[in-house]
């Protein structure tokens, strides 16, 4: 099934239906802010073991309307052997929060925003050509006004989904292809990206996967373990509850439970030196994990989690001429012990 959407500029919001007449009636409004308010575009894949549900852009009607992250390949549940690898770990909920958003997520870096004049366009890949309301500088938290968003092309079948986002007719343009496929007999998920550069500008930019873990929907704390491939790790510039981790040999160790709003956050681990893509995350009290593999050398490695998520966040620099391709591949190989 192949779906072709030119989106509009605005994102509308549909406004919740008012209730007046019981008080049952107006809870459910109330609780409508924990939800998406309309039947959301999403598409369900299969490989016979692993079972994962996505949300598809769409401006008007998409779960994930924000402009932080990537439209593209937003998952909301993944299952293999009765257990569960991501899934929603916020309390609040709106189209356009930044990161009210689920699954292994990317964001690239913004390109001509620091060119770019009050009320002139900034482009981010994945989400189209945004406009700069002021002189701040650039802030991934906040929403920023969307004047291109380009055009969505989405090809579904049952073990894949693939997008395909234009942009054109800016001063950064592109065409970013994402396909999320379950490998064949293999507990296995393949996140295979190409962004060719179809403008007359160089693209100069880093892309990295929030990741989102939130498995078996067990708290962060002592069941979790992070495994990286370097035996040490750098803590420097650490915010957050920091006597709650502990880095031993090549892994990130929590010492207790993360108690509601505390978070912890680390914005170098290697402390500037590139490392191989392979990162494991376990939760040791269900059995359950995964190891991330990617084909591109990690040139950042930052790390956040809160009280209901682990993020271990690596970043890959991307350099693209006018008229070059750059490609590259994550493979979520998920176990259960």
């Amino acid at each position: 099934m192949k779906i072709t959407r030119s989106v509009s500029v605005a994102a509308r919001i549909r406004r919740p239906l008012r209730y007046s007449f019981t008080l049952c009636c107006l809870m459910g409004v109330l609780s409508i802010g924990m939800r998406p308010a309309i039947d959301v575009p999403k598409a369900e894949i299969s490989n016979g073991l692993v079972r994962a549900k996505l949300y598809l852009p769409d401006a008007d009607k998409g779960y994930y309307r924000g402009t932080r992250f990537d439209w593209a390949g937003v998952v909301e549940t993944l299952e293999y052997k009765g257990h569960t690898y991501h899934g929603k770990w916020f309390d609040t909920y709106t189209p356009t929060l930044h990161d009210a958003i689920m699954g292994p997520v990317e964001e690239f870096g913004p390109l001509g925003y620091a060119a770019a004049k009050p009320e002139g366009t900034f482009v981010k890949i994945g989400v189209g050509s945004l406009t700069r309301p002021d002189e701040k500088p650039y802030n991934p938290f906040v929403y920023y006004p969307i004047a291109n968003p380009g055009t969505w092309t989405i090809t579904r079948k049952t073990d894949q989904v693939q997008f395909v986002h234009n942009l054109a007719d800016t001063a950064y343009a592109y065409e970013y292809r994402k396909t999320l496929k379950l490998t064949r007999n293999k507990p296995e998920l393949i996140i295979a990206h190409s962004l060719k550069n179809t403008g007359k500008r160089p693209i100069e930019t880093t892309t990295y996967n929030h990741n989102f873990f939130v498995i078996d929907q067990q708290p962060t704390g002592p069941g979790y373990t992070v495994k990286f491939p370097i035996s040490a790790l750098s803590s420097d510039g650490g915010k957050g509850v920091t006597d709650r981790v502990h880095f031993q040999d090549g892994q990130l160790l929590y010492l207790n439970e993360l108690a509601k709003g505390e978070s912890v956050y680390y914005p170098n681990l290697t402390n500037g030196q590139s490392m191989r893509y392979n990162i494991t995350v376990d939760n040791t009290k269900t059995g359950a994990g995964v190891n991330v593999v990617g084909d591109r050398e990690i040139s950042r490695m930052v790390y956040w989690s809160s009280s209901t998520t682990v993020s271990p966040e690596p970043y890959i620099t991307i350099k693209i001429e006018p008229g070059q391709t750059f490609s590259w591949q994550i493979a979520y190989q998920y176990y259960v012990n």
